[in-house]
């Protein structure tokens, strides 16, 4: 998020050498990074923990965003953004398993929003960051700032935060599992559902995935994956850019990006809600369409008070469409294989996210920014199929 929002600072940064076409390299070189953080933490925060695995992620990504605003030239910078982006990507499908795991029955979905909007107030907090240091005070001071939450958050999680019942069980601590899960509500485990340890029980897990049974919903839910994240991914990195070239100032650009973000705390809190109802799996399908609709309304190039309430309402549909798809993965997985399937969903997914960033700085650098928002667009329609398609037919809708 804070990439994108001091993007146009440090393009017109001569000194620092950075041109569009490497400005979309360096951001999908971060979404890499959180593709193999993703898959990493997917197939290990059984294995490990996920209270151990929660506290390195935020370490790692805290140190790249210091190396960030160290950085001397863009090859270094991209360094920083990789590391950054291995911690943020091992964070979340961490979180989201821990949130599967933990929240009450029937309302998994909503705890998915509400844990996903402080992703994307912290969006609105690095945009502000960005808006309020950046032209005065230069754009590394936005990164350095990324570096100033690292030590109240390890404290809270090493303090606070619980172990899974079902890795405590896998470890033969057998007590300790019935006392988390006695406290905060939640059946004992047992035998199937936990992990299997070991490098061979990792490649089991993977192998389930793919199998004759899980393999149509596996494939899809990779799918609509990649078509969210490459959604929020490449609107968060070149939505600045693309409505500057579309004739509206930096500073109003800029600020459709905190616009965004906030429109995404609503639509997470909203999706969860209603997809308490309806399932997550409809909702996100809906959500991926009326994203698309959005796109192409600003293809239009509309005045910049429409601008801003379709960049809301995009804001509120495109970020929580990844999000239900996230939840439905924890519904529809076992709970032996509820954490490498979201681990692998986000994963795979980040490939749209790594392609997103590349692709927008392809269409900048040839003058070809108009065609952005159909590409966005399509990716909406292309999830919103994909993920309606997932549930398989033997189970109800609503049970995602």
């Amino acid at each position: 998020m804070v990439y994108g929002a001091v993007m146009p600072y440090m393009l017109d940064d001569t000194g620092f050498g950075l041109d569009p076409a490497t400005a979309g390299t360096i951001g999908s070189w971060t979404t890499f990074g959180m593709l193999l953080g993703a898959l990493g933490a997917g197939n290990t925060m059984d294995w490990f923990g996920r209270r151990p695995m929660t506290v390195s992620c935020v370490v790692v990504f805290s140190v790249g965003s210091g190396v960030c605003a160290l950085a001397g030239d863009p090859v270094s910078f991209g360094a920083g953004r990789f590391l950054a982006g291995l911690g943020l990507g091992g964070l979340l499908p961490t979180c989201l398993a821990v949130v599967a795991e933990f929240a009450p029955a029937g309302r998994v979905a909503l705890a998915t929003g509400v844990l996903m909007t402080a992703y994307h107030a912290g969006g609105m907090t690095a945009t502000g960051i960005g808006l309020a240091v950046a032209p005065s005070h230069g754009w590394r001071w936005a990164f350095a700032a990324g570096v100033l939450p690292a030590v109240p958050a390890v404290l809270l999680l090493l303090l606070r935060m619980p172990e899974s019942p079902a890795v405590l069980y896998s470890r033969g601590h057998a007590d300790r599992a019935a006392d988390t899960a006695e406290r905060y509500g939640l059946p004992l485990p047992e035998a199937a559902d936990t992990p299997t340890g070991g490098v061979s029980g990792r490649l089991r897990a993977v192998a389930d995935l793919v199998d004759a049974g899980r393999r149509r919903t596996t494939l899809l839910l990779w799918v609509a994956s990649f078509c969210g994240l490459m959604l929020v991914y490449g609107v968060s990195t070149w939505l600045p850019q693309l409505m500057r070239s579309s004739g509206y100032g930096l500073d109003s650009s800029v600020g459709l990006l905190m616009v965004v973000n906030a429109g995404g705390i609503v639509g997470m809190l909203v999706a969860g809600k209603v997809a308490g109802r309806f399932g997550a799996a409809p909702v996100a399908g809906v959500w991926f369409a009326l994203t698309a609709v959005s796109m192409l309304l600003l293809g239009t190039r509309p005045p910049l008070a429409v601008a801003y309430c379709v960049i809301a309402l995009a804001g509120v549909w495109l970020f929580s469409a990844g999000t239900m798809v996230y939840a439905a993965a924890g519904r529809l997985y076992p709970p032996a294989l509820r954490a490498p399937g979201i681990g692998w969903v986000t994963g795979i997914g980040r490939l749209g996210a790594v392609v997103s960033p590349w692709l927008g700085g392809v269409l900048v650098s040839r003058g070809r920014e108009e065609w952005g928002f159909a590409v966005f667009a399509l990716a909406g329609l292309v999830g919103a199929v994909t993920v309606l398609l997932a549930v398989p037919r033997s189970r109800p809708g609503a049970s995602t």
